[in-house]
């Protein structure tokens, strides 16, 4: 026995302990096709499977990162009474928020950033589905308000991002006091002639999808994003049918007219790029301060030039597609061709 524990043991545990352990998150199994992913290749892919397309969700930083030119500045959004219910279920909703915080280094599940995308001003709100699935509180609701109040403050226009089951429990009535209160940052974006735009990702639900999230002048998805208010499940149990094949993903809605169009995530900024320079107003022509440098803003044509040519085409997608990438030489060829008349 004690040739055993004084020799053979010992000589085990060394030959265990000399070994490396390999990092749980190097590979990740695609949802979609189940093909293995290596971490480094699919971050460099934007977090979209590349054997099968499929979109895997992202983290806040990184949609950011792909949505604006040059870098951003974050927004602070206004405080709000925590836990105003004193809500407790399972655990005390004092105690989630700590975790979500912790978890995130966020203060709740919105993010405001400023840049510029094609050199065009833009406020961007994104939620951050890893704090407690993106549900909207208080601070969300909050967050939105103060992302349009800023968009007319600068004339930009203002792009919100949703990854959300809806409203927040916790906060009963408060939670879904912010579905007008959202409205109504719309309706600041309205009043002041402002592109308000809505890049629906997966999940946009609830509350979410009743509110803020389908008030867009243009609406973008994400392919294969989910986009409803109630669940799949729970509507075939209310109605007691059986509901079509694709329900509630993004390619179902455009076909149906409920979203304009369904853009890779590679493609995002270039196609917010060429709806800016149709429907951002003639000021937007100024000099653009972020990141250290000074930018250019092109001049865009006005907004009633995509309304009617989305009425005479019937597909945004389309028509966005027939957009020239030099905006300011269309424009210029236009005004030489009245001149000539």
């Amino acid at each position: 026995m004690n040739w055993l524990t004084n020799f053979i043991r010992p000589k085990i545990r060394s030959m265990v302990a000399g070994q490396k352990e390999v990092p749980d998150n190097l590979w990740q199994k695609c949802p979609s096709c189940d093909g293995m992913l290596f971490h480094r290749e699919l971050k460099e892919n934007s977090n979209v499977c590349y054997h099968c397309g499929h979109h895997l969700k992202i983290y806040v930083t990184e949609r950011l990162d792909i949505l604006f030119d040059d870098g951003y500045d974050l927004l602070k959004s206004p405080a709000v009474k925590q836990d105003p219910l004193k809500f407790k279920d399972r655990k005390r909703y004092a105690d989630r928020l700590k975790e979500a915080k912790a978890k995130t280094e966020r203060e709740d599940a919105i993010v405001l950033a400023q840049g510029t995308i094609g050199g065009f001003p833009v406020i961007v709100a994104a939620f951050d589905f890893e704090f407690m699935g993106g549900s909207m509180g208080a601070a969300v609701g909050e967050g939105i308000l103060r992302a349009a109040e800023v968009a007319v403050e600068e004339q930009a226009a203002l792009i919100v991002v949703p990854a959300s089951g809806g409203a927040r429990m916790q906060e009963g009535a408060i939670s879904l006091m912010q579905m007008p209160r959202t409205v109504i940052a719309r309706q600041l974006m309205k009043e002041a002639r402002l592109p308000y735009f809505v890049l629906l990702t997966d999940p946009t639900t609830g509350g979410v999808s009743a509110s803020f999230a389908m008030l867009g002048d243009v609406h973008i998805a994400e392919p294969g994003a989910m986009i409803g208010f109630a669940g799949k499940r729970v509507i075939e149990e209310t109605i007691r049918q059986q509901l079509p094949d694709g329900f509630q993903t993004a390619e179902y809605l455009v076909e149906h007219g409920m979203v304009d169009m369904v853009v890779a995530r590679k493609d995002q900024r270039a196609t917010f790029a060429k709806l800016l320079g149709f429907l951002m107003p003639q000021s937007a022509a100024l000099s653009v301060q972020h990141g250290g440098k000074s930018k250019r803003v092109k001049t865009g044509a006005s907004g009633k030039a995509l309304e009617s040519a989305h009425k005479a085409s019937g597909n945004i997608a389309r028509y966005v597609a027939d957009i020239p990438a030099d905006l300011t030489a269309a424009n210029s060829d236009k005004k030489q061709k009245r001149a000539k008349r």
